[in-house]
């Protein structure tokens, strides 16, 4: 299975209560930049995977993995998930080809400084007015998860054939273009810029540690925010295939909804997961959240990075 993240040992202990002699092993790919990269390589090869579910999976990378490989990686499980009819409405058709399964979803926004700014920024041109000049950090689009979602909620905004022009925009005005959602946030929080992108839920983290929630404001953009969901799918190749599928299936139980979200600090992905403590008081959900599918990434988000890529390098 891929990397667990937070939630691994609440996973590892409930699931193998539920099913007597089966073990869960965690383990982490140990080369390339993505998780990833290790089984594709191998499937490239055609050595074993010698995994069977691979957990935190972005519909991005979904599209890169069939654009390297000729046949697929992971298996359509979505007609075998008891829970699967439980997922909320916007992440129901997030992979046509039932493989992607969301198990919880984070909101990226714009985060900001209220002590630091006499306005915060409403839209996305505000971001880019002369107002908020070298206000902004943000992470590479190439490497990370929170600028990728970036760039793919301004895509959302201003279209394919727009984005671009904005991006100069936000280039000219002294945009920050870090290599790490930490080393932005670092930033952010030594005081370097009074703007970050990074996710919703900052709040809780202020205040599960005590800290002054007006300095993590969350600012959603144009009333908006970019749905990032989490995804867990299984292996074509698995030997396990019904017990890796009802390990997914039981990500998406209520009972696994009531945790795996808050472990992760994200928002669950079903309509039976619930939030509670200072997750239910600070989260905040846009009002309009916007996300790409696969069927909408496939084929151009490697070319929508690119240019982005080359147009930053340019500046």
């Amino acid at each position: 299975m891929g990397d667990s993240g937070s939630p691994g040992a609440w996973l590892k202990s409930k699931f193998e209560a539920a099913h007597d002699g089966v073990t869960v092993k965690w383990r982490t790919p140990t080369s390339g930049s993505s998780n990833l990269t290790e089984f594709v390589q191998r499937a490239r090869r055609g050595a074993s995977i010698d995994a069977d579910v691979y957990v935190g999976l972005n519909t991005d990378e979904l599209v890169l993995v069939d654009q390297k490989l000729d046949s697929p990686l992971f298996a359509d499980v979505h007609g075998d998930l008891s829970h699967v009819g439980d997922l909320k409405k916007e992440l129901r058709g997030l992979d046509s080809k039932g493989r992607a399964v969301p198990y919880d979803t984070g909101y990226i926004t714009s985060v900001a400084d209220a002590t630091a700014l006499d306005r915060l920024p409403t839209s996305f041109d505000d971001l880019a007015s002369a107002r908020y000049e070298n206000d902004l950090l943000m992470e590479n689009a190439q490497d990370t998860d929170t600028g990728k979602a970036f760039l793919l909620w301004s895509i959302h905004a201003k279209g394919s054939g727009g984005y671009l022009d904005y991006w100069k925009s936000l280039l000219d005005n002294g945009v920050h273009v870090l290599g790490t959602w930490s080393a932005a946030y670092k930033a952010y929080t030594n005081g370097e810029a009074p703007i970050v992108v990074s996710y919703s839920t900052d709040q809780v983290y202020a205040a599960n540690n005590g800290e002054n929630l007006q300095k993590y404001t969350v600012d959603f953009l144009d009333d908006q925010g970019y749905a990032n969901p989490e995804s867990a799918a299984v292996f074509a190749g698995s030997d396990q295939r019904a017990l890796a599928t009802a390990f997914v299936d039981f990500m998406l139980s209520p009972s696994a909804q009531k945790h795996i979200p808050q472990l992760n600090y994200e928002f669950p992905s079903t309509t039976t997961g619930s939030l509670s403590g200072n997750f239910q008081k600070y989260a905040k959900v846009p009002s309009k959240p916007v996300t790409f599918t696969y069927d909408d990434l496939a084929g151009k988000v490697s070319g929508w990075v690119d240019k982005w890529a080359r147009l930053v390098a340019q500046h």
